[in-house]
């Protein structure tokens, strides 16, 4: 195998593949790339058995062929290289890197023992513009659980797609959020549940400026995302998922129409006080033309408000303050409408008109400040 190609653009591809990568299995093989000529291509892989990243590039090839070469010791020399040019060959697995001045001897291994990436085959196409996926996901990813979660199921992003129509849910425990959009697809109803981690090393390889779409491809167990040159390869979480539509409350008492923005800043200037979100509760009394916001802990008291239009019963809840700024900050409206059924039912936040997303925030139990 030979080739030459332009170092910065070896460089980022190499900085996106690696990211595939496992850290966590000590197997040499799948701590590597998989580089692969073709007749005019090169393809880099990487593979951690449940995650994929592959991308591929035009460059000068000289002689086909494949090796597998240790993600951080390509990652390292490629990104140190000066020279715009840089020429990888290989003699059996020895690999010579040369650029300019600069010239490497690695060894590599062999590229049969690298694992075979999953397929999707007859899966379901889909195609979706990339700002519009960006902006549902940015709503949405924010609610869905970390890794240390109880419930696996809830580490993912779960696609509700109907005929024209995406629903994208995130859930943790303690907040839901969902973000609805017309799309234009004519197939057959599909769910499909996304890990977190896919999600967000998606979102790093998007372009919102771009026109081209990004391809989906669904599978049984497994979800293909092109996007640009690059071609992310994931498992699908499996597991009961929260019947989110029961969850959210059907009763209100309180409705509250604030600014967005204002609604931000006044509990963010709460934050210097709080020394533990779970411990700490933000207390917000909501109250004909105010949203009073205050909290109490060893550090000392702070109280503040700002203007709110307020129908119906008075009510005093209390929140987790980043649950609630994680809410508010989501929105992209400036102005938001609260609805509420009381202090320990869970508060909705959505947009004035419409029903473009919908965020849930459980209140937490308030103690007597006194």
């Amino acid at each position: 195998m030979k080739f030459t190609c332009n170092t910065k653009e070896l460089n980022t591809a190499c900085n996106n593949v690696i990211r595939a990568v496992s850290a966590k299995v000590t197997i040499p093989t799948i701590e590597g790339i998989l580089v692969e000529c073709g007749s005019d291509t090169l393809s880099l892989t990487g593979y951690d058995f449940e995650f994929g990243i592959n991308t591929t590039l035009n460059v000068d090839i000289e002689e086909s062929g494949s090796i597998v070469i240790n993600a951080k010791v390509l990652c390292d020399i490629i990104r140190k290289l000066e020279d715009e040019v840089v020429t990888v060959e290989t003699n059996g697995n020895s690999v010579s890197i040369i650029s300019g001045a600069a010239q490497y001897s690695i060894t590599g291994i062999d590229a049969n023992e690298y694992p075979e990436l999953p397929s999707v085959n007859g899966g379901y196409p889909l195609e979706l513009e990339q700002g519009l996926l960006y902006s549902m996901i940015s709503q949405t990813v924010f609610a869905v659980a970390d890794t240390e979660s109880s419930k696996p199921v809830y580490t993912g992003l779960k696609f509700e797609i109907a005929p024209d129509e995406l629903t994208l849910i995130g859930v943790d425990g303690y907040r839901l959020a969902i973000r609805k959009e017309k799309v234009d697809y004519k197939g057959d109803e599909l769910t499909f549940i996304v890990p977190k981690k896919t999600i967000r090393e998606l979102v790093k390889l998007m372009d919102v400026e771009s026109e081209k779409p990004i391809a989906v491809s669904v599978g049984r167990r497994h979800i293909i995302f092109d996007v640009e040159n690059y071609r992310i390869i994931s498992r699908l979480l499996d597991g009961e998922f929260l019947d989110y539509k029961t969850a959210v409350p059907k009763a209100i008492t309180t409705t509250v129409l604030i600014n967005t923005n204002d609604a931000i800043k006044c509990i963010d200037r709460t934050l210097p006080v709080i020394e533990n979100n779970q411990k700490n509760p933000i207390r917000c009394l909501f109250d004909a033309d105010k949203m009073r916001v205050s909290t109490v802990s060893s550090v000392g008291r702070v109280v503040d408000y700002t203007h709110a239009n307020t129908s119906g019963a008075r009510v005093e809840i209390g929140f987790n303050s980043k649950f609630m700024l994680d809410a508010l900050n989501a929105a992209d409206t400036d102005e938001v409408r609260i609805e509420l059924a009381g202090p320990v039912s869970p508060v909705k936040v959505m947009p004035i008109e419409g029903e473009g997303f919908l965020f849930l925030v459980l209140p937490m139990r308030l103690k007597n400040e006194n």
